[in-house]
């Protein structure tokens, strides 16, 4: 996708929100294994920070998510910035850097499955949103913005455009309309928070998913 994405808009200096680089501060460990869905934090290989897309079981019942996949390669490990100190709760399985996704695979008991992080809930899929709907995200950086989409700009048939504030480490952040998950948060143009904001879209992410097989197959959200 982002190659697409420098040809057609290098004028407007596309920038892909790359994982941010974890500050020096640390969650606080807290009893019990942390809560995990859609808009919480994540650390990769203990040096990014990332959002989690989702979570729920494959077709297999395992308990997988999903975030951007320029946020990890196959093996990274994975932390839940609430709680650090739980150790690795997951790993990615699979990133695919042309739609950019990832799929993790996470330790069983390692994390409560939660569908709501913040002020984002999420129910179901749904197909992309289309201009002028009112999209709205949960990130671990700014949290939960909401603007209008601006839809498939450039006919890619797989990616959204909106104008939500995003920031680096927003990056795999859930895009819902309501309750329904339509999207995931990737890239910005121009500049952070005001530029308009880019990403893959669920029904894209899904379909490649259940054409690959493996883990996340099937996905269902919690």
């Amino acid at each position: 996708m982002f190659s697409k994405l420098a040809k057609v808009a290098t004028a407007a200096f596309a920038v892909a929100l790359g994982a941010a680089l974890l500050g020096t501060g640390a969650a606080q460990a807290e009893p019990g294994p942390p809560a995990v869905g859609g808009g919480s934090g994540i650390i990769i290989d203990n040096q990014f920070e990332c959002t989690v897309t989702t979570v729920g079981h494959d077709n297999a019942g395992r308990l997988v998510g999903l975030t951007a996949g320029h946020c990890g390669d196959p093996g990274a490990e994975v932390f839940a910035e609430s709680n650090r100190g739980a150790g690795v709760i997951g790993r990615f399985v699979y990133s695919n850097h042309d739609l950019d996704y990832a799929v993790i695979q996470f330790e069983p008991g390692k994390v409560v499955p939660v569908n709501r992080v913040g002020n984002v809930t999420i129910t179901g899929l749904g197909a992309p949103a289309a201009f002028p709907n009112i999209v709205c995200k949960e990130g671990r950086t700014t949290g939960n913005t909401c603007g209008i989409s601006w839809g498939d700009v450039f006919g890619s048939n797989m990616e959204t455009w909106s104008q939500m504030c995003v920031v680096e480490g927003d990056s795999g952040a859930p895009v819902v309309i309501g309750s329904t998950l339509v999207g995931m948060v990737n890239a910005y143009l121009a500049m952070a928070c005001f530029g308009p904001e880019v990403g893959t879209n669920m029904s894209t992410i899904m379909d490649d998913i259940n054409a690959r097989g493996g883990v996340g197959a099937g996905y269902i959200p919690i």
